[in-house]
């Protein structure tokens, strides 16, 4: 495995936390319980998976609040790309250093987070904006799956 195809996974971890952070979070959690990945950090069981999909279910509802904040504030951000680290760290590839997975999970974090907002437009709270966060939402949720079933196969 080279660096690059090592390095999609700790990015579209990243991209998943930047569009939905607790969606990022239920699939660590449903990766680790299934036990495709070694996170130490990460609950391991059904308890954890349940609880961890309800969070990304909520957040999931929560960002289409009136009062829900701007995915761009500080502590929002900061929360996003320490996932990615986190998150791009433990799904790092075969040969590629922890550091470079976490940097990886660090960039798709940024992705996601400026290209998810930008996505929903300057308009936020209409009817508009509910069909692009349900969109976001299939998006991240697809994403999801993908990371966690792609993680069965052999590397």
């Amino acid at each position: 495995m080279d660096a690059v195809s090592g390095l999609w996974r700790p990015f579209g971890i990243g991209v998943l936390t930047g569009l939905r952070s607790m969606s990022a979070v239920a699939a660590l959690s449903w990766a680790t319980s299934l036990g495709r990945i070694r996170a130490g950090w990460m609950p391991l069981g059904p308890g954890a998976r349940r609880l961890t999909t309800l969070a990304a279910l909520a957040e999931m509802a929560g960002d289409k609040m009136p009062f829900a904040p701007d995915r761009r504030i500080a502590p929002s951000f900061l929360l996003r790309l320490a996932l990615g680290a986190a998150g791009g760290s433990v799904l790092a590839g075969r040969g590629v250093p922890r550091m470079e997975g976490a940097m990886a999970g660090i960039a798709g974090a940024v992705a996601g987070t400026l290209l998810g907002r930008a996505a929903r437009g300057a308009g936020t709270r209409s009817g508009g904006d509910w069909a692009r966060g349900l969109t976001e939402d299939a998006v991240a949720a697809g994403l999801a799956v993908a990371l966690v079933r792609s993680l069965a196969r052999p590397s």
